[in-house]
């Protein structure tokens, strides 16, 4: 179908589209991006043990892994019904469904009322950038623009990792918070009253409903695709069967970009996401610690869990830094990715931009992390939009580094992955990479990453063996999509239909 022939839709509708397609975007990485700051405390309340004991990982990795396989699954079936019910309905009720997912699983009273509300917010994120993907995709079928929308719509995510970050930080800095109310107690269970590190948790989950505020207002003057309307009004939509992607003409394709998605998720899940335990292990913090522990009395019980309560806000501040330089190198590689999209014409050399690079540097950052000197070259003060103290460090400025090389990856696959699939197919096929390659197998190293780090193989510290552990994951992975990227199949100019 050529570009001339696809119907259009007045500025103002597009601008709304674009505008919801990039909170979902913003909130997608919002809601995934919670776990890694919440994750500690909430084990740590739940189940009342500390990190490192076997209860602790096994929680930690289950947390990570269940998710992630029934998003994987569900989210294929999100595709299959973004192709067969329309790109708009389905959009919407996975953002809802997320969105009250995420706002249910901040008032958890046990572990298994957490993973399940963690279970259904996944399912709502891995439909939705499915249907927002395909949405824009036939929404502007000039190449070019098509490639901006998607790039810079896309780089929303980074900013959702940073607003998450922003909320978390805000609610630490409260002297104190509200407990929560009595009402949501009678529908959920009875919370025990908590301090302001015990309700920061809760609330930067709860704050997930914030994207059902835009679009229960915004949702009746959004169009369909009109790609997919019009195919769909005339009778000319084939019924998408989730078969036909592994078709002759087609099979090469889903099997190379579901494996090279698994390896982009790979290194988040699996090495950057790690983060979070590798980071106590840095001498500055341990030191950092040290000093304001050794002014409390620890003969006593209580002067023992106020030092432990002192250790704990310092690692999640020291992690929290981190996190937010991670989502600033992220934010950047996308959008030196919409710009490169619209002028490297290969899409396999426009991937190798971030992936060789990184496949020398992510590696060694993580083998390195925990031994080379971390010093500090400068801080900014950004305390007044409650992102804290940014210290750029060697070991921060690494982060930031690695996540510009594999978050930029992302935004390749929502570009790329339209352009391969015709209309009938289009969610599903961008389903199944996006999903069973990177949500379910991608996001599973997450998992690997915490059994492997429980052998102890490199001794008894948890960060070293977090650490060596995500190097090694990280190599595998940037490697094999390194080889993978030699087989990836170059898009038609145009899009299929």
């Amino acid at each position: 179908m050529s570009t001339t022939s696809v119907p259009t839709i007045d500025p103002f509708r597009r601008i709304l589209i674009v505008v919801i397609a990039s909170i979902g975007f913003a909130f997608d990485i919002y809601e995934l991006l919670m776990l890694p700051l919440v994750l500690r405390p909430a084990l740590q309340e739940l189940l009342g043990v500390r990190p490192g004991t076997p209860e602790f990982d096994n929680w930690k990795g289950l947390l990570f892994f269940v998710p992630a396989v029934a998003g994987g699954i569900f989210g294929l079936l999100g595709g299959y019904l973004t192709d067969r019910l329309g790109r708009r309905r389905v959009l919407t009720w996975s953002i809802l469904l997320y969105a009250f997912s995420a706002f249910a699983a901040g008032l958890s009273t046990n572990m298994w009322m957490l993973l399940f509300f963690r279970t259904t917010t996944f399912i709502g994120v891995c439909v939705e950038f499915v249907a927002a993907v395909a949405w824009l995709a036939e929404l502007f079928p000039d190449p070019k623009q098509r490639e901006r929308v998607l790039g810079f719509s896309q780089a929303f995510s980074s900013f959702g990792g940073l607003l998450v970050a922003i909320v978390n930080g805000f609610l630490l800095s409260r002297s104190s918070l509200p407990q929560i109310p009595s009402f949501l107690q009678v529908v959920f269970g009875a919370i025990k009253p908590g301090s302001v590190e015990d309700l920061t948790w809760r609330y930067t989950l709860m704050s997930g409903i914030i994207p059902a505020i835009p679009l229960i207002v915004i949702r009746p003057f959004l169009p369909e695709s009109p790609v997919w309307q019009q195919k769909k009004s005339a009778g000319q939509l084939k019924r998408p069967s989730l078969l036909a992607i592994f078709s002759p003409e087609l099979r090469k394709t889903t099997i190379i970009t579901t494996l090279m998605v698994a390896c982009a998720y790979g290194a988040a899940f699996g090495a950057i996401q790690q983060l979070q335990d590798i980071v106590p292990g840095l001498k500055d913090v341990q030191a950092k610690v040290e000093e304001r522990t050794s002014k409390i009395d620890q003969t006593t019980d209580k002067g023992k869990g106020a030092a432990r309560a002192e250790q704990k806000k310092i690692e999640q501040k020291v992690y929290n830094e981190y996190n937010k330089l991670q989502e600033v190198g992220g934010l950047l590689g996308r959008f030196i990715f919409a710009i490169l999209a619209t002028l490297i014409i290969s899409q396999r050399w426009l991937l190798r931009f971030f992936q060789w690079p990184g496949l020398l540097f992510v590696p060694l950052l993580f083998f390195y992390f925990l031994t080379l000197e971390n010093r500090t070259f400068f801080t900014i003060d950004l305390k007044s939009i409650y992102l804290g103290e940014l210290p750029f460090t060697t070991m921060s400025v690494g982060v930031m580094l690695a996540g510009f090389f594999t978050v930029a990856q992302f935004s390749f696959w929502g570009n790329y992955l339209p352009r391969v699939y015709p209309t009938h197919l289009r969610g599903t096929g961008e389903s199944f990479a996006a999903n069973i390659g990177g949500r379910m197998i991608g996001t599973s190293f997450a998992f690997v990453a915490a059994q492997m780090a429980k052998l102890r193989m490199f001794g008894d510290s948890a960060a070293l063996n977090y650490a060596m552990v995500a190097g090694g994951i990280a190599l595998f992975v940037y490697l094999s999509g390194s080889i993978l990227n030699f087989f990836l199949p170059e898009p038609k100019p145009e899009i299929q239909e």
